[in-house]
């Protein structure tokens, strides 16, 4: 690739992936020349979903954006991203209350990597409200998340929660 070619990561659990991020993605397209969605191993987080169906998920869901790929990594997002050649890391803000910790994480990433610049986006204020965390109790307690999820999506989580 030749130093004009833009490249960004946005990193995640993706447990599961849901419109909000969709947005995001969108979004960020924009702005680069080519997104990697990075899912997360993390040993501290319980995920619903195992590694492998997080990321046929994401896939699946991003399959009309042909400027994206989609990688599993662990460890320090800077490593990665600094791997991958990347310029920026996106990272998505709903509210006030993700400023906080999102703003940390960005200051140790520039002190880690200060080449890499994080940038924000807000998703569709559609999406303001919508976690990962609200959509799998929604789901698990059988309320109708179709709106906010890509179908493939729903149709995992009424499988992985029997209905």
């Amino acid at each position: 690739m030749d130093s004009t070619h833009r490249i960004a990561i946005y990193p995640g659990t993706f447990d599961p992936i849901t419109n909000g991020h969709v947005d995001l993605v969108h979004r960020a397209i924009h702005l680069f020349d080519h997104l990697i969605v990075a899912v997360g191993q993390n040993p501290e987080k319980q995920p619903l979903f195992d590694i492998n169906e997080r990321v046929q998920m994401v896939r699946e869901s991003l399959q009309e954006f042909p400027l994206v790929g989609v990688e599993v990594f662990s460890g320090l997002l800077a490593d990665f991203a600094r791997q991958k050649s990347a310029v920026a890391i996106i990272r998505g803000l709903r509210a006030v209350s993700d400023f906080e910790f999102e703003f940390q994480m960005a200051l140790i990433n520039r002190r880690l990597a200060a080449e890499i610049e994080t940038v924000f986006l807000m998703p569709n204020e559609k999406y303001t409200y919508l976690s990962s965390t609200v959509i799998k109790d929604v789901a698990r307690h059988g309320g109708d998340v179709s709106r906010f999820v890509p179908e493939l999506v729903l149709r995992t989580l009424r499988q992985k929660f029997g209905r």
